[in-house]
């Protein structure tokens, strides 16, 4: 359970993507977002009477990012992007993926204790660990450092797989939690950095070939896009 958390708050940082001389960059406001429940929803409805829809919830602002230098805070509702309406954080996922790297823009927040106001915030690039993880969340899996023994400092050797995402082309395909990640599309990854640079590489929906070690077997899958009936 306490994994599957974790999955659905990466899934939902705030990210997007613009093409650059054939490579893709993710844009980033580096906060992790949330749906307000029942609720919530509820009570802002009948206190606030917002009107326009009920907003993504900011409840984590990383620091030293885009979001942090603008001024957002936690618990800050997200209600519009541009003078658009933001309604769950969905829409706010796609209105970012439109935006270039680099562009300054405006939202709309609402805040208890001061209402509705607007902040501007200058998209950031977003990390490459992050974004690798981004890449690997849209195949439906997360990774961890492999353990390390008790007398080494750091952790060596190929990631485990963390997390498999439901309904999601890893779970299809049959990665399990605990799976070790030994090759991506033909090519060893010794290292859970070595598997980030593989990811950053591949280009746009395609497939992804994985060779794990499960137990004392090796085990290959495919993932690709479902497909529509």
């Amino acid at each position: 359970m306490a994994r599957t958390l974790v999955a659905v708050m990466v899934l939902a940082s705030v990210f997007g993507t613009v093409a650059a001389e054939g490579v893709a960059r993710w844009g980033w406001l580096g906060v992790r977002i949330r749906d307000l429940s029942e609720q919530e929803m509820n009570e802002i409805s009948q206190k606030y009477g917002l009107r326009e829809g009920f907003g993504a919830l900011i409840v984590d602002v990383m620091q030293a990012t885009p979001a942090a230098a603008a001024g957002l805070k936690n618990g800050d509702l997200v209600v519009a992007f541009k003078n658009r309406p933001i309604v769950d954080t969905r829409a706010l996922q796609r209105y970012v993926a439109a935006t270039s790297v680099g562009e300054t823009v405006t939202l709309t927040v609402f805040r208890r204790d001061q209402g509705r106001r607007p902040v501007e915030v200058r998209i950031g690039a977003m990390p490459e660990a992050v974004a690798a993880d981004r890449v690997s969340a849209e195949y439906g899996f997360l990774l961890r450092e492999p353990e390390a023994p008790p007398e080494a400092r750091i952790p060596e050797g190929p990631p485990t797989v963390a997390v498999v995402l439901p309904s999601s082309r890893a779970e299809a395909a049959g990665v399990q939690v605990g799976d070790v990640l030994v090759e991506i599309d033909g090519k060893p990854v010794e290292s859970l950095g070595g598997v980030r640079d593989a990811l950053l590489g591949l280009p746009e929906r395609s497939p992804l070939s994985l060779v794990v070690r499960r137990d004392r077997q090796r085990l290959s899958f495919v993932l690709q896009e479902p497909r529509v009936p």
